[in-house]
């Protein structure tokens, strides 16, 4: 009996609990070949019922055996494997049903005892994908799907996922086309059969498949391919004009002048055109998962601030896949993950993600700016819990906190900003770097030197907190981890990296063409810097900004405006109730709101106008922000 066990059955007998039996007895990683390959066949042609079938075969010895479901997910930095969707779960040895014993200290871990004369297990489960969004992602729809192969398979306790060699393949419905990383073998009816893969590559190697797919080559006789892999609700939205495809191409060049290398032998951008299937970002060392909405090239410029999806998840096979935080680049999928980099991992990307953009002319330059003002507002002053309770490092723990669940007051607890905050701190690095030198050096010197070597390579490169303080101190002396340190730990606003680069952040009454199309989108009324809160479509308050004017007023995300100022409630009547206010500033603005069957009037005695954010030049500086944005 081991210790963990023996101190389980103890402390069980002390609280009279005789029947106890508590395993957690899963084996480490180890660092050595695995014996065999796991042969994983999947049928996905059950779209009726959105259900993936799964057989394995897993070569394995006489003895115990722990099977793993994967926990922790690479992109998800938690342990957000969807277990619960799993289901059916039959092993087989030499024709014959095994038992199975689920680990209860740990739900993803299963059991069995392979018996004498077995040269491994047969294993079938059904993937039970979601049939609407309250239960999740929708990965399946009678148009295309999406393949996770994290969802789809178990593999062995006791070995890193590198070491575990895999053979892989995928049934479709009849007449559909894939896109992924992975390389085709063989083609057999409607089955794919892949090329064998370590099975760390195979989950990093999704499929987005469909009945109306369009392939487009973003970078025509390149040695290492990259194209876009469409699917779509219908044929109708693959109409894509040469115009649209430019800035793709753009990007991929403008990554490789800015980095000088790249981390993959062919990339895939993996696009879902749809309004039925969920939208989706997750980064691959080969591919990127791009879910947008069905009318995302039809309606090109009404979609325009989703284009830096595509920067952002594209920047993510340099920046997360090859070089990654040392305390996220576990072993299998089933070993914890640590998140305190994510700054970097999703920070610097964040900030890459929209200096491409418009590098690459997905965004125009006016676009860029309204995005970055939008940003940077929000880190002035609509974080009041990064000001007060909270700091920027202490929020790469929320993806395991709360896994992206909705928060009553978002503003206040904040939510993963390590992203936007992180965008914000790494434009102060850039302007300090270029005042160190005097303008010779900048954020790209940091890009090529971080992440710009072994071209080619796509395996992972680990990096500490002292690794990125030692590359900018390469590139300009300075003490960094105190300035690092001070952005990440502190509280407070993190606009100076706005103010270095020779611009204003400034509040009017008019709001920037972003905020009108963030409305539009969302079918939000956004008043978070005047009344201090944003109303979504119907009225549903969706956040109140804590301690500002509606809150003070008792307003609450979870009620329903119903009336201003006796009136039906319309977004636009609302903000002409606060632009008459700022002129009679005698009339508190009355809000009827629905909370719970309850209603009640509440007035906002606030009288200081519309405000939203913008960027104006500081014409005392030099513009440094035009040329960080510039094509290289």
């Amino acid at each position: 009996m081991k210790v963990t066990r023996l101190a389980s059955a103890l402390a069980a007998a002390a609280f009279g609990l005789a029947s106890f039996s508590a395993l957690a007895d899963v084996p480490a990683p180890q660092d050595v070949p695995y014996q065999g390959t796991l042969k994983i066949n999947v049928d996905a042609t059950d779209l009726a019922h959105r259900i993936f079938r799964v057989r394995e075969t897993i070569p394995a010895q006489a003895g115990p055996l722990t099977l793993l479901y994967p926990q922790w997910l690479p992109g998800n930095h938690s342990p957000s494997g969807a277990i619960d969707k799993m289901a059916g779960l039959v092993v087989k040895a030499n024709g014959q049903v095994l038992p199975w014993t689920r680990d209860p200290l740990n739900v993803y871990a299963f059991h069995v005892d392979v018996p004498q004369g077995a040269s491994g297990v047969e294993v079938e489960f059904q993937f039970l994908s979601s049939q609407d969004q309250r239960q999740g992602r929708v990965v399946m729809t009678p148009e295309m799907l999406n393949l996770q192969w994290n969802s789809v398979t178990m593999y062995p306790a006791g070995y890193f996922a590198r070491q575990i060699n895999t053979e892989a393949s995928v049934k479709l419905p009849t007449g559909w086309q894939a896109g992924t990383a992975l390389e085709v073998a063989s083609k057999d009816g409607d089955t794919l059969n892949f090329k064998p893969i370590n099975y760390d590559d195979l989950v990093d190697s999704p499929i987005y498949a469909g009945k109306y797919f369009k392939r487009i080559d973003l970078d025509p006789g390149a040695k290492a391919p990259v194209h876009m892999s469409i699917v779509a609700d219908d044929a109708k939205y693959l109409e894509i004009k040469p115009e649209q495809i430019k800035p793709f191409q753009n990007l991929v060049q403008q990554m490789y002048k800015m980095y000088g290398a790249h981390h993959y032998d062919h990339y895939d951008f993996l696009v879902s055109l749809s309004d039925k299937m969920s939208g989706n970002g997750l980064e691959h060392h080969r591919s990127s998962e791009d879910g947008t909405s069905a009318d995302f090239f039809t309606e090109w410029k009404k979609n325009a601030l989703g284009r830096d999806l595509f920067s952002h998840e594209f920047n993510h096979s340099w920046d997360g896949k090859y070089r990654r935080g040392a305390d996220l680049a576990t072993p299998n999928f089933n070993v914890p993950m640590s998140d305190t980099l994510l700054w970097v991992y999703e920070g610097q990307t964040q900030f890459w993600g929209q200096v491409m953009a418009a590098r690459s002319g997905l965004w125009d330059a006016d676009q860029a700016h309204d995005m970055w003002a939008f940003t940077a507002a929000t880190y002035d002053k609509g974080r009041p819990g990064l000001a007060s309770f909270r700091n920027v490092q202490d929020t790469t723990n929320d993806p395991i906190i709360a896994q992206r669940r909705p928060l009553p007051y978002r503003n206040y607890q904040a939510s993963e900003d390590y992203y936007s905050a992180g965008q914000m701190i790494w434009l102060d690095v850039d302007g300090q770097l270029r005042e160190l030198s005097g303008g010779k050096k900048t954020i790209d010197d940091f890009g090529k030197a971080f992440f710009g070597m072994d071209s080619g390579k796509w395996d992972v490169n680990p990096y500490t907190f002292e690794d990125v303080v030692k590359t900018l101190n390469d590139i300009a002396p300075y003490d960094w981890a105190k300035y690092l340190r001070t952005r990440l730990d502190g509280h407070g606003p993190l606009i100076g990296g706005i103010e270095s680069h020779g611009w204003k952040l400034v509040y009017t009454d008019k709001p920037s063409d972003a905020v009108k199309a963030i409305e539009a989108r969302r079918h939000s009324a956004d008043l978070t810097y005047s009344l201090g809160v944003s109303i979504g479509k119907g009225g549903s308050i969706s956040d109140v900004l804590w301690d500002g004017p509606a809150f003070k007023a008792g307003l609450a995300p979870s009620m329903t405006v119903i009336a201003v100022n006796g009136r039906d409630y319309d977004p636009d009547a609302l903000k002409e109730a606060v632009t008459a206010s700022a002129k009679d500033k005698s009339q508190p603005i009355e809000l009827l709101v629905k909370n719970f069957d309850q209603y009640q009037t509440i007035r906002i005695d606030y009288h200081d106008g519309l405000k939203y954010p913008h960027l104006v030049r500081d014409t005392s500086k030099p513009d440094t922000l035009t040329a960080l944005l510039k094509a290289l």
